[in-house]
């Protein structure tokens, strides 16, 4: 049953006013308003109205990851901190949240990233007073004992053994080991293995690193769905006002200008495909710039389904398994990707060079303009198809502000998709997928037919 709010609060909560307000309206790309408001701690709070009868999506952004891990000894962290999120505050011991929105059918998870780190809940809007409520006390008052944290740092240890088991995460620790010497993109969202291992004996560094980061000026929370505006902000702001953290300043080291080419490799005990990988320094995301939408649409133009590279090594030569690339946006300056999922070792150097070649001739200025507006049009509607629910909507939108510091970031890389032109991609391209900015990794599986290491 929903509790009654206490008077004092209400009007507490109706006394503090949004520091600022705005409203984004709807555009092609992205057809939903933004109604935004910043709170005087600094919460960014954005609601979308959405035709979901009664469904609600809560998504809360929290601008932390592996990025700000600059302390030697403690990477791993932002992504052990979203599992110590769950683990209750006074009010709402551990085992409470879950009871309480289990009864509402709410759907409830988190992610963590090199930048950011996102959480939401999918529900009926019947809860959102006490998802709200709870929500808030989480933020502001998360509280567990030393043992709960050591039996989590084992499960973290437990994920991190999960995820070696495949290639993929020994690939992105060699190849970030190889591009980054100063940045701490140098080490993976997971952290260092060794750090992992000493997570049990930080008890009190995840109580400052709580401290520090989950602060309402480097947080932005996204309501989207079918609910009153004026309600829901009523009890934002009785619930997160009093939060009045505020996030420390820490320098990130800057990652030198790569001069000369490099290369890594791996030997996998395993039996896998061997696997290519081309990863050139390149711009970081921004609000600002078409950085971002330039790489997007660079990848499918060099490694789509409709690319030339595609065309020959995929379905004429059948060299590959596949063909594609790991880019994601980031806060700072990060890696530009081609990779290749080799069907023979013999056909490396093959398929490497063509993967090169494709990059010289879009360099060239050797750039099909028809083919650069239908990927426009496909990335276009993609990000439609991608909105379909409350929770599509929400996760976007966290994604994007928590990257690029703005809650409109959606909308600022869409419309920045749409101006890409030919010749951006063929100058880009030249500037930054250059010899002396490569780094190469290569994999390659070492067994020996009775399935041991050779």
């Amino acid at each position: 049953m929903r509790r009654l709010l206490p008077l004092l609060l209400l009007l507490l909560g109706t006394a503090l006013p949004a520091l600022a307000q705005s409203t984004s309206s709807p555009t092609q790309a992205f057809p939903y308003t933004l109604k935004t408001d910043k709170l005087p701690n600094g919460l960014t709070v954005v609601r979308v109205p959405y035709p979901s009868q009664g469904i609600v999506s809560y998504v809360t952004v929290v601008r932390v990851g592996s990025r700000n891990e600059v302390e030697a000894g403690k990477t791993g962290f932002a992504h052990f901190f979203e599992h110590m999120m769950f683990k209750g505050t006074p009010r709402h011991p551990e085992g409470e949240r879950e009871r309480i929105l289990g009864t509402f059918g709410f759907d409830d998870n988190a992610f963590t990233t090199d930048d950011i780190t996102l959480y939401y809940s999918y529900g009926p809007t019947a809860g959102l007073p006490q998802l709200i409520d709870i929500e808030a006390d989480r933020f502001r008052n998360l509280e567990y004992a030393e043992p709960s944290f050591r039996t989590e740092a084992l499960a973290v240890l437990g994920e991190y053994h999960k995820s070696a088991a495949a290639p993929f995460l020994k690939m992105e620790e060699t190849l970030n080991a190889a591009a980054f010497t100063k940045h701490t993109y140098r080490h993976t969202t997971l952290g260092f293995y060794e750090d992992i291992k000493a997570m049990p004996e930080a008890y009190q560094y995840s109580r400052d690193f709580f401290q520090r980061w989950y602060t309402p000026d480097n947080t932005l929370l996204f309501i989207v769905g079918d609910f009153d505006d004026d309600q829901v902000m009523k009890l934002v702001r009785e619930h997160y006002g009093p939060w009045d953290r505020k996030t420390s300043t820490i320098t990130v080291p800057t990652e030198p200008p790569q001069t000369q080419p490099r290369s890594a490799h791996v030997d996998w005990p395993q039996p896998t495909q061997p696997r290519q990988v081309l990863a050139w320094h390149t711009p970081a995301a921004s609000a600002n710039t078409q950085n971002a939408a330039i790489q997007t649409v660079l990848v499918a133009y060099l490694v789509g389904p409709t690319s030339p590279a595609y065309k020959q090594l995929v379905l004429e030569q059948q060299l590959v398994e596949s063909i594609g690339s790991d880019y994601v946006d980031h806060r700072d300056p990060h890696l530009f990707t081609l990779t290749a999922t080799l069907k023979d070792e013999r056909h490396r150097d093959r398929v490497r060079l063509a993967l090169l070649r494709e990059v010289s001739k879009v360099a060239a200025g050797k750039v099909d303009a028809a083919r650069v507006k239908a990927i426009q049009d496909n990335a276009r509607y993609g990000a439609l198809m991608a909105l379909q629910t409350p929770r599509d909507v929400g996760i976007q939108l966290g994604w994007y502000a928590g990257i690029l510091g703005t809650p409109d970031g959606l909308q600022r890389h869409l419309g920045h998709l749409a101006k890409v032109t030919p010749a951006q991609l063929s100058e880009f391209t030249k500037r930054y997928l250059q010899a002396s900015k490569l780094t190469q990794l290569s994999l390659t599986p070492k067994v020996d037919t009775a399935g041991g290491t050779k």
